[in-house]
């Protein structure tokens, strides 16, 4: 298969469905920030950080490849052979996430006021990532309003950014890093 299609080369994109639309469009504009996510997301993960958060970004990274595809598929044309392609994000896919903050939570010190990011590459990688996917959800729920997008997919990256701003914190405390309190300019 050939990397280089030729077929862009006007400023024009194909959805899954054939439909063209140009490069700076909403639907693009998202799935290209779910890209972004999902890089930043591999970046924390080659971070030298324990198994188990491995194992649960990789995770992530399949769920943000098919939230990606979901955003990428043509909403005008429902292709049954095309949609059975593209694999559903599920009730399941959030709660792992949630049952995930809930665990590190419940080793954390409670939160007393606003932290500031970083600490360590790993921590600032977290925040950046957060940043994202936040940016990613305001673009989706932009995108929802003119046209069909699966609710679960802004409920994932609600959940999302919660996860990795608790990773943050996860990782602060496994590498014994003092997090930083705002204290506002009065």
């Amino acid at each position: 298969m050939k990397i280089y299609t030729k077929t862009g080369d006007k400023g024009q994109t194909s959805l899954i469905g054939g439909k063209r639309v140009p490069k700076y469009h909403l639907r693009i504009e998202c799935y290209g920030t779910i890209d972004e996510l999902n890089s930043w997301i591999g970046l924390i993960r080659d971070q030298g950080i324990d198994d188990h958060s491995i194992t649960l970004l990789l995770e992530i990274q399949d769920r943000l490849f098919t939230i990606g595809s979901l955003l990428a598929a043509d909403p005008d044309k429902s292709n049954p052979k095309t949609r059975e392609k593209i694999p559903d994000l599920t009730d399941n896919d959030i709660a792992i996430l949630e049952k995930e903050i809930d665990r590190m939570v419940d080793h954390l010190p409670e939160l007393r006021s606003f932290i500031l990011p970083g600490g360590n590459n790993t921590i600032s990688f977290c925040h950046l990532a957060r940043c994202v996917c936040r940016r990613a959800e305001r673009l989706i729920v932009q995108l929802g309003e003119e046209s069909l997008v699966d609710d679960k997919v802004i409920v994932y990256l609600n959940r999302l950014s919660d996860y990795l701003f608790i990773l943050a914190r996860w990782m602060a405390q496994q590498k014994n890093i003092a997090e930083t309190p705002w204290s506002p300019r009065l």
